[in-house]
């Protein structure tokens, strides 16, 4: 299975065109369509106009919006065309952060970025990633507001536990996987009980991805379960990896979805693009 079919979430974000980048670099590597999904609320235009305004008198709020969009369409175009990427571009409307999940489950791949604190957003968008992560169905690339990310999956750190979101974040995965250089599995914490044993959690993931012609490491640490998320980011850190794949873990309560401990953690301090999958 490979990667024909992809979206990205479009918006105004000053972060937006470094997520996009990367979605063009995905699709020309995988010979992939890209969809452009710009997501708007009914409030995004008045929310938008507070600081605008007082620079630049616009005649009418619509007409500012309008101009806004194309704008943002038109970087998108521009460097879809630059890499020969067949591209289409939708546009829907989103009152709570929902519209992107629903148009996810059409994809192979859906990359957002994460949510910076210091951008003022409507509210609607400081919900999308973990509800794309947790309410899809489907894998997510989330990339990070800071950094520059050149490269994409050259050296690749899974953070393996055994569970069915981990094992479908492997799976959803395979096509960058078969692309690295390098491949780690990081287990944490995994019972003290089967680390001598030969059929032990991550020697059966290196088998299997062997099966794929994957060649990975296997390395395994034990921390405190509160420091789960800082360990992962730590040691892709000391690695030097460009993309980490895990398993995404949270609930939904009262229409809200709450992510688990240490993928919150991911999703807060993340310094590499993470594919999550739920």
């Amino acid at each position: 299975m490979g990667l024909k079919d992809l979206l990205v979430h479009v918006n105004v974000s000053k972060h937006c065109p470094a997520r996009v980048a990367i979605a063009a670099r995905l699709a020309k590597t995988f010979d992939a369509r890209l969809t452009g999904l710009f997501t708007t609320a009914a409030d995004d235009v008045a929310f938008y106009m507070v600081e605008e305004m007082a620079l630049n008198a616009e005649p009418t709020m619509r007409a500012w919006w309008l101009r806004v969009r194309d704008k943002v369409k038109a970087e998108f175009e521009e460097a879809l065309r630059r890499t020969g990427t067949t591209t289409l571009w939708l546009e829907v409307g989103d009152k709570d952060g929902s519209a992107v999940s629903q148009h996810a489950r059409y994809a192979d791949l859906t990359i957002v970025g994460q949510i910076d604190p210091e951008e003022p957003l409507p509210r609607p968008e400081y919900k999308i990633p973990e509800r794309v992560a947790l309410d899809s169905g489907c894998p997510v690339l989330v990339v990070p507001y800071a950094g520059n990310f050149t490269t994409l999956g050259s050296k690749v750190l899974i953070a393996w536990n055994s569970s069915a979101q981990s094992a479908r974040a492997v799976r959803d995965s395979l096509p960058l996987l078969r692309k690295a250089e390098s491949v780690t599995i990081l287990t944490i914490n995994t019972d003290s009980q089967r680390r001598d044993e030969p059929d032990r959690p991550d020697t059966r993931i290196v088998t299997h991805l062997a099966h794929h012609g994957i060649v990975a490491t296997a390395r395994e640490l034990v921390v405190d379960d509160a420091m789960v998320g800082e360990t992962i980011l730590s040691q892709a850190s000391e690695e030097g990896v460009d993309l980490i794949v895990m398993g995404a873990y949270g609930h939904s309560r009262a229409s809200e979805f709450v992510l688990g401990g240490a993928t919150r953690t991911m999703f807060r301090q993340m310094t590499v693009p993470i594919l999550v999958s739920h």
